[in-house]
């Protein structure tokens, strides 16, 4: 049995960052949700938080998962979910682009409390501003389309 710990934070929007999930009751629906689905898909979602545009998942690999298929199996269920349950008035849908990076054992503390204050980070900064920190802050090449 292979003994692995590979955490990483991962960043998704709603479909063109419209705010779908601004009502925080919703949004907790749609977060339990993701963590109890995930759950029987041997997912092990560590913190999970976001705002009215997005979602941030702190996740532990298992040795047979891939960054792809994790996101694959979170994202479209959970729009799958959400509109079945019409939670929402209008289509759901996540943007297909996401963000991932790696998360070292000391630093995990620092990410789930950075996740835990997104409502609090939000009255300051919008997801796209905090999309742009990221990518800078850990090295991404942005591509521009032309």
């Amino acid at each position: 049995m292979p003994f692995i710990k590979v955490y990483v934070h991962f960043v998704w929007g709603t479909k063109n960052r419209e705010p779908l999930l601004d009502n925080k009751d919703v949004r907790l629906k749609v977060w339990n949700h993701i963590r109890e689905n995930a759950q029987e898909k041997g997912i092990f979602i560590d913190f999970i938080n976001g705002h009215a545009d997005h979602c941030h998942c702190l996740i532990s690999l298992g040795a047979d998962q891939t960054i792809q298929k994790v996101m694959q199996l979170i994202k479209g269920e959970s729009s799958f979910w959400i509109n079945k349950h019409q939670l929402i008035s209008s289509r759901f849908e996540w943007q297909d682009e996401y963000y991932a990076v790696s998360v070292s054992e000391s630093m995990l503390d620092k990410v789930r409390e950075y996740i835990k204050k997104q409502e609090e980070h939000h009255t300051r900064k919008t997801f796209m501003e905090e999309c742009e920190e990221l990518i800078l802050r850990h090295g991404f090449v942005k591509i521009r389309d032309n």
